[in-house]
This record gives structure tokens, C-alpha cells and sequence, in this order.
């Protein structure tokens, strides 16, 4: 069965995963408080108060993936040299140290485009 929260996301993944995904959660929804949270497409998304999705993020056995719109991640691109990125994703190893600076950044660029710019989801 599908995970229908984010909690039972967590839940469904190993022990090892959940400490870091929860720090992760927790750091995106500083960002923003008033955000809401949802699963989407299988995996959790952080959604601006009127719906739209700013980010999602999911954890895997090896690694978690921070996803915003390619806009957000390429105004970012400097800043990401060291890691793993695809379309608009970031690939953080769970052997590395967790980049919180660089996760705020993506976050408080995704919704500033959002916010002044108009950029919705891909």
C-alpha cells in the first residue's frame, strides 16, 4: 500500500533513512511555515499555502533527492558543483554532510520565483 502522509512515507522506509529525511522535512518547512504538506506522485512535496508544490524530496537506501523547478536549481548552479543534480534535482549521499545551507537556498529561491516570478510546478 501506497503512503497517503508524509509520516507513513517515513514510516515505510529504513530505520537508517529516517532521522535524516525528518531533519530535512523540518528544514524545508522552516522555510516557509504556513506551508502545507502532501504526497505527490508517490513521493512527499512541501506546498505553498494556496497549493502549488515548491519542492519534493524523497529518500532512498543510498541517498535523498531534493527536487524544485530547474529554474530554482540552475540559479543555484555554482553552489552545487559537488553533487549529483538532474532536471531540477539535487542528489545528497547519506555519507555526506547535509547541506542545510544549500537546501534553504534552493528553497527560499524556489519560492521567491514562485512568489515574483509566477514559476509554477514542471
Amino acid at each position: 500500500m501506497k503512503p497517503t502522509t508524509i509520516d507513513e512515507y517515513i514510516a515505510s522506509k529504513p530505520e537508517s533513512v529516517r532521522p535524516r529525511f525528518q531533519e530535512i522535512r523540518e528544514l524545508l518547512r522552516s522555510q516557509l511555515p504556513e506551508s502545507g504538506e502532501a504526497v505527490k506522485w508517490g513521493e512527499p512535496a512541501i506546498l505553498h499555502p494556496d497549493g502549488m508544490i515548491l519542492v519534493i524530496f524523497a529518500a532512498y537506501n543510498q541517498h535523498c533527492n531534493i527536487v524544485v523547478t530547474p529554474s530554482a536549481k540552475e540559479s543555484l548552479a555554482d553552489k552545487l558543483t559537488d553533487f549529483e543534480t538532474g532536471k531540477g534535482s539535487l542528489k545528497i549521499p547519506h555519507t555526506a554532510n547535509l547541506p542545510t545551507e544549500i537546501i534553504s537556498a534552493l528553497m527560499d529561491e524556489r519560492i521567491r520565483e514562485y512568489r515574483e516570478d509566477g514559476v509554477k510546478w514542471m
